[in-house]
């Protein structure tokens, strides 16, 4: 029988003072961000929870490990936009990027006591994903919101799949597959939740920084959330309807 989860809770650390404290090489980081679409997906994953709670994470990502200039480097699918450059697909950042408790009010490390030959397999592994330019596909998204809410359909192949595109979290549940470690069974990866990672039954210790939001302040961002994903959802269904 699986051990479960050892979990330990931190409320009174910044974000950057949590992760220079928790985050290591091979472990996995979780985050909830504060935009309009994170909070769309932690809406969605609360079809995963018994009690349709929202989840408290919108992005997985991997902790690669300091390096020479002395910055903790993560790898991770993501869109990345600055004023002239995008990026979208699996990358490289420092892990000063999740610095802002503005955008990142939540933050978990998920440590699984990897030997070091395991983390090299994680790094070279995720390292060979930046160098193929594995692309960010923003429609496999929607197959993952259509399979949240049919439970049967997440252990089929996502029927948005696109081939060399991974999405954060299936991002990094392939990863560690070429560890050996699964960290979601029974689900396709291509339905891979951030919410899914943080459930895993792999054996691990979980280290969450958590800050509430007033209910007040929750119940406003559910109605902004509601808005903004209405009208996107609607002419979905309606093209869905046409063909």
């Amino acid at each position: 029988m699986e051990a479960p989860p050892r979990e330990i809770i931190v409320t009174d650390l910044s974000n950057r003072e949590f992760l220079e404290r928790h985050a290591k090489a091979g472990c996995i980081g979780l985050a909830g961000g504060a935009t309009v679409i994170d909070l769309a997906i932690r809406r969605a994953e609360r079809h995963i929870d018994d009690g349709a709670q929202w989840s408290l994470w919108s992005h997985a990502f991997f902790f690669q490990g300091v390096r020479a200039d002395g910055h903790h480097w993560v790898v991770e699918s993501d869109l990345d936009i600055h004023r002239k450059h995008i990026r979208l697909g699996v990358q490289e950042n420092r892990s000063e990027k999740y610095f802002d408790e503005k955008l990142y009010r939540n933050l978990a490390v998920l440590d699984f006591g990897l030997a070091e030959a395991q983390v090299a397999t994680l790094q070279r592994e995720a390292l060979e994903l930046v160098a193929s330019r594995e692309r960010y596909s923003i429609r496999e998204i929607f197959g993952v919101l259509r399979g949240l809410r049919h439970e049967e359909l997440r252990a089929q192949e996502n029927p948005m799949a696109r081939e060399r595109s991974l999405f954060c979290s299936a991002f990094v549940r392939r990863l560690f597959l070429q560890a050996g470690l699964d960290l979601a069974p029974g689900l396709a990866d291509k339905h891979t939740t951030p919410e899914d990672i943080v459930r895993t039954p792999v054996p691990h210790t979980r280290y969450i920084l958590q800050r509430n939001v007033a209910q007040g302040k929750m119940a406003s961002l559910r109605a902004k959330v509601r808005q903004k994903v209405k009208a996107p959802m609607e002419k979905l269904r309606a093209r869905r309807a046409r063909k």
